[in-house]
């Protein structure tokens, strides 16, 4: 099997009332807990390489990982560019076998993200590919992307109706509370659901993505502290919420920040445990493992796309 666009999984979970993940990937041991997870329950998968994932591990490592994913486990799985900066860095990616991608023009006033994403749509639709844009602006920090409070804004649910309608994109990204990063909330976490109910009402039948959706569980904030590490206060998206978000309009929700969490904690706790070990399969193999209950987790709890590969 080849790897496939995202547009038949979101019809699916549209109408199932489901997401599914797009779980962001830097190395063998990410793609094999992810993979592994999703194996087990019988999940389809969008594995996502951000700019930092392709300057890290380069972007044809990162597609035959995937590309190997696809070949050891039957998935239909997706190979998806995160925050795509420019027309030019969407093209190398369409170029080089990825299936979806995402431009990320949200950053410039709308009559020109609409120009930016329409180029990129107009090429992409051309090669098979499919096209994820951003209206409104989440803050928080993932790799190049970092805005402030003051500059994130929520979507506004007609622009979002015209911006779809003119620029042809197959998914879009929108801003309704959540945020980049582990540090999502001071206080009480809150989404806008009543602007992800109006945006439905407006494009029925259109799949929504949320970013910055991690949930920054406390049980692995606390043994990242507990062995080292310094992350007071991060809070992420209630798991709830995201499952109710996943039961409307939202079709893909990316999680990133969960991961990196399992892994650096579990990896902190090897080193501590085990002082005199130096074989980096030691201490990959558990972080692999940890990465993999994370992930089977949020399928089969919150996403809700278990079986549905």
């Amino acid at each position: 099997m080849p790897l496939v666009t995202t547009k038949d999984m979101f019809e699916k979970a549209y109408a199932g009332g489901y997401a599914i993940g797009g779980f962001n990937v830097n190395n063998m041991e990410i793609v094999h807990g992810i993979v592994d997870a999703a194996a087990e329950v019988r999940s389809p998968l969008i594995l996502q390489a951000s700019s930092g994932a392709r300057k890290y591990a380069k972007g044809v490592y990162l597609r035959k990982l995937v590309e190997a994913a696809v070949e050891d486990s039957g998935l239909p799985i997706a190979l998806h560019l995160d925050h795509g900066a420019d027309f030019e860095i969407c093209k190398e990616c369409i170029d080089n076998g990825f299936t979806s991608v995402m431009i990320d023009a949200s950053h410039h006033p709308f009559e020109e993200n609409v120009a930016i994403v329409k180029k990129v749509v107009e090429y992409a639709h051309a090669h098979g590919v499919v096209v994820e844009a951003e209206l409104g602006r989440l803050a928080g920090v993932e790799d190049d992307v970092k805005v402030s409070d003051k500059d994130a804004f929520y979507t506004d649910p007609e622009q979002a109706a015209e911006f779809v309608q003119r620029t042809g994109i197959d998914s879009l990204a929108i801003a309704i509370g959540t945020s980049h990063g582990a540090y999502k909330f001071k206080g009480e976490a809150r989404l806008r659901f009543d602007i992800l109910e109006k945006i439905g009402g407006l494009l029925p039948g259109f799949p929504i993505v949320l970013h910055g959706a991690s949930s920054v569980p406390k049980d692995l904030v606390e043994k990242v502290n507990k062995y080292g590490g310094n992350m007071p206060g991060a809070q992420g998206v209630p798991e709830d919420m995201l499952r109710k978000a996943a039961s409307m309009a939202v079709c893909k929700i990316n999680i990133d920040s969960d991961l990196r969490l399992a892994m650096t904690g579990t990896i902190r706790e090897y080193f501590a445990l085990h002082p005199a070990d130096f074989d980096p399969r030691q201490y990959l193999g558990p972080a692999r493992e940890a990465i993999k209950a994370v992930v089977k987790h949020k399928i089969t709890e919150v996403l809700g796309s278990a079986n549905k590969a």
